[in-house]
């Protein structure tokens, strides 16, 4: 690990990983916190380290303290799942492994709620990370394997590790967006053609407003025709989120199907699959909508978000009490989803149940008052205009 006051979360990940592990190094950047503290109750030995704007040297240099055969890196924001220590047991015993790729679940993430991450190796002296942000042992894999054919890589199923760290709240504590563009296009003015960079940087800057560089990017990417099938897909996906709000409605859906041919594992696919049944809601094409959705809840049963579209585009085709029943099940999910509540208020009131309406809309004020959002008081003057509320 590398860290840096990482006081509140580093007990948990830590906990997380004693069954699994037999030593732990946990490299701290200048914590001002309990953190070296929390860590050394562990029995981790914990370095110290000068940062210098480079995640990966700060990795390779934690890397050289390890003295065990296998390498498991997390961040502190991070906890391994402890169903999956037998299943990551079973793969690294295989002599053949090299790598053995972890599905992280994004805690709170409301689109993409799985990634796949490099984070278990073999402690070969070939392997080290890259790039000074979104750090990454692949190159130098991709380098071994010329090399040595040999080796395997695992894509393990399950989820491994769950990751806080891009739930709302926690993006709006960390000036993350403006660490990762500088450190992003000082990378890309190094190798301009990584179409890695091009495509984390072309996604950023689409997500802060810099369109047309994102779009320049993101085309630069593909046309290097480097990118791995991962790295092809988010291009993909990011070109269709783009074209999406642009209205540029035949090149998004193209994107769209590209990212979605990709074959990559399923869980992987869900927020382009939610994103891509948006698309085709807003375009009217309910019936593919409705099936689009259908796949997504197939794919994980217990992701809020997909219920609650599911339900929007239920209501949209007047099936009202299937509607009422999908945003039921999103709210079973997540009991804070206010929007659910909000949509499940307007679908009872439809389908003639004004009681249950009425619970469901104060349910919705209530979290929408919890979480400041303006809807609570918009949602509560036209309950009064409808003479539901005094």
């Amino acid at each position: 690990m590398i860290v840096k006051d990482e006081a509140a979360h580093l007990g948990q990940c830590l906990a997380s990983v004693q069954d699994l592990v037999q030593e732990m190094v946990v490299a701290d950047t200048g914590s001002q916190d309990e953190t070296m503290a929390i860590a050394k109750t562990f029995g981790a030995k914990v370095i110290e380290l000068a940062w210098q704007d480079d995640f990966a040297k700060a990795r390779n240099q934690a890397l050289a303290h390890l003295s065990g055969d296998w390498v498991l890196m997390l961040d502190g924001d991070e906890e391994l799942n402890p169903r999956m220590i037998s299943a990551i047991q079973t793969a690294i015993a295989d002599e053949s492994t090299l790598v053995v790729n972890l599905m992280r679940q994004e805690v709170g993430a409301l689109q993409s709620p799985y990634s796949l991450v490099s984070r278990l190796f073999r402690r070969h002296p070939a392997l080290h990370f890259n790039r000074p942000y979104h750090e990454t042992i692949d190159d130098s894999v991709l380098e071994l394997l010329k090399k040595e054919p040999h080796w395997r890589i695992v894509d393990l199923p399950g989820v491994a590790i769950l990751h806080s760290g891009y739930r709302p709240d926690a993006l709006q504590d960390r000036n993350k967006t403006q660490r990762a563009q500088s450190l992003l296009e000082k990378a890309l003015r190094e190798d301009p053609q990584d179409a890695y960079l091009c495509n984390k940087l072309g996604a950023l800057y689409c997500q802060i407003g810099k369109d047309q560089d994102g779009l320049k990017l993101l085309k630069q990417g593909l046309k290097s025709n480097q990118a791995s099938i991962p790295v092809r897909f988010e291009l993909h996906y990011h070109l269709a989120n783009f074209y999406t709000r642009q209205r540029k409605w035949e090149l998004a859906r193209k994107h769209y199907q590209k990212a979605l041919n990709e074959e990559i594992l399923l869980p992987l696919k869900l927020g382009a699959l939610n994103n891509y049944g948006a698309f085709l809601q807003t375009l009217g094409e309910l019936g593919e909508a409705y099936q689009v959705f259908a796949t997504v809840v197939k794919i994980d049963p217990t992701l809020a978000t997909g219920h609650f579209n599911l339900g929007l585009v239920l209501k949209a085709q007047g099936n009202l009490i299937e509607a009422i029943k999908a945003y039921q099940k999103a709210i079973e999910l997540n009991p804070d989803y206010a929007e659910a509540y909000q949509n499940l208020g307007v679908t009872t009131f439809k389908a003639g149940l004004l009681p249950e309406s009425l619970e469901a809309f104060k349910m919705a004020i209530a979290l929408y008052d919890q979480q400041s959002h303006p809807q609570a008081d918009q949602l509560r003057q036209s309950l009064r205009d409808m003479g539901m509320i005094d």
